[in-house]
């Protein structure tokens, strides 16, 4: 038996694996195609595509539309929603990059 780096199941535990069609994407987000299209439109996912063309989601794509859903549901426009969802995104890595810094800059205590 040949040792592998990867297992097929593995891609099942794996957030960014692209497993999920647009038409099961969309069953699952409650949405349609043009839903996620226009999220790809706005740039805010951008699904990879199969040999024959075809888009395909990830599980962590697929939370950030759920979100996009959750704000076009309680009236903000779509533009608007993925602003939002990228500024959002934004700032939690620009805190992340400041705890890290300031990780660094505090003194070491000795025991």
């Amino acid at each position: 038996m040949t040792a592998r780096s990867t297992r097929p199941a593995d891609k099942f535990d794996d957030d960014d694996y692209p497993a999920y069609t647009m038409g099961r994407a969309a069953e699952m987000l409650g949405a349609t195609p043009a839903f996620l299209r226009a999220l790809g439109e706005y740039r805010l996912i951008t699904p990879l595509r199969s040999e024959g063309g075809h888009r395909r989601y990830s599980r962590y794509q697929l939370r950030i539309a759920g979100r996009a859903r959750e704000l076009v549901d309680s009236g903000t426009p779509i533009e608007a929603a993925c602003r939002i969802i990228i500024l959002e995104d934004q700032l939690e890595e620009a805190q992340r990059i400041n705890e890290e810094l300031r990780g660094h800059d505090r003194p070491e205590s000795s025991a």
